[in-house]
């Protein structure tokens, strides 16, 4: 007599190594077969490595290696310095793992992600969170671009209805910050796919360890002429917050690193010029002043004082920028 094979669903967060972070995912296991032994529904044309960056994300990050494990040869999970059971829970669910020692910045996860990915010969990369916020059921649709050769980068976007109301302004600010005037959609979305000359790129020139490194990778696709995609995709932020950064300190951050890179690449025409023409702004000014004593004898200190104010700190700008310039060019 047959028997139909026994089926059950797991949606509920029973157990952190076999369900979803978040509510909202659902995966079918049968009685026989586990997340272990399913037979993997990755692509086979190349090899692909999910790398994960976690500080303390024991909640969720079992049921996320898991999910990945099933659409990548290999997860990685970097320990930024995890205090709590993460890198046990992960290692337990078949994670290779990295540890920093201590909390080091997410920029530096994903440079060690980058140069372990670069040094065991994968095809793609693809980055994604450990606090169940990103569907690994998705990682397909971000490596389809790179499968096709039709993109280097591909990054995840959200629509706005997805996310909190306060995430939506400090994602509008971030995303005009970071964009330098390209059409991405999410420019902060840390779900995103690598193919082989991105990652190594992205190794030689990243920076930054904090949480800019997102906008940096942008920056350096746009000036390495990498062809960038974009991929919609669906971001759970749950009944709890997961989160162990601030968001307002995380945008003040981010804003402040992207300023500093900004300068740092190309300091004569964002410190330098600028200084040039609050330089001759001044200078301007202080002639007129000049101009006023010979017609009347008479010192303007009004006009004397706004001269200083232009011409002393444009100076100043210059000089720096001339100097920031000189030592970028040594550097390369």
């Amino acid at each position: 007599m047959d028997i139909p094979a026994l089926h059950c669903e797991v949606q509920e967060q029973i157990n952190p190594l076999r369900t979803p972070g978040t509510s909202g995912y659902r995966r079918t296991v049968s009685e026989i077969a586990d997340a272990a032994v399913t037979p993997s529904r990755r692509p086979n044309k190349m090899r692909t490595l999910a790398a994960i960056p976690c500080f303390n994300e024991e909640v969720a990050i079992g049921s996320v290696v898991l999910m990945a494990r099933l659409y990548a040869d290999e997860v990685l999970v970097i320990d930024d310095g995890c205090t709590d059971n993460t890198v046990k829970v992960a290692r337990d669910a078949g994670a290779t793992i990295i540890s920093h020692g201590a909390r080091m910045g997410k920029g530096r996860g994903i440079k060690s992600a980058l140069q372990y990915a670069v040094d065991h010969d994968y095809d793609c990369l693809v980055f994604m969170d450990g606090d169940g916020q990103h569907n690994p059921e998705e990682i397909p649709l971000l490596i389809e671009p790179i499968l096709s050769d039709t993109a280097d980068l591909v990054i995840g976007f959200r629509t706005f209805d997805q996310m909190p109301l306060y995430r939506r302004f400090g994602r509008a600010v971030l995303d005009i910050a970071s964009s330098n005037g390209s059409s991405i959609t999410d420019s902060q979305c840390g779900f995103r796919a690598l193919n082989s000359k991105t990652m190594k790129s992205m190794l030689n020139m990243l920076k930054k360890d904090d949480f800019s490194t997102e906008s940096e990778m942008l920056r350096i696709a746009q000036e390495k002429h990498l062809r960038i995609g974009e991929t919609p995709i669906n971001c759970k932020y749950g009944d709890f917050d997961t989160s162990t950064k601030n968001p307002v300190s995380h945008g003040l951050e981010v804003l402040g690193s992207v300023f500093w890179l900004t300068v740092e690449r190309k300091p004569l025409l964002h410190i330098g010029l600028p200084g040039l023409v609050a330089m001759i702004a001044g200078i301007f000014l202080l002639l007129q002043s000049l101009q006023g004593f010979n017609e009347t004898g008479l010192i303007s200190v009004e006009q004397g004082v706004l001269a200083s104010l232009f011409l002393i700190p444009g100076t100043v700008a210059l000089i720096m920028g001339m100097v920031l310039a000189l030592i970028a060019r040594m550097r390369e």
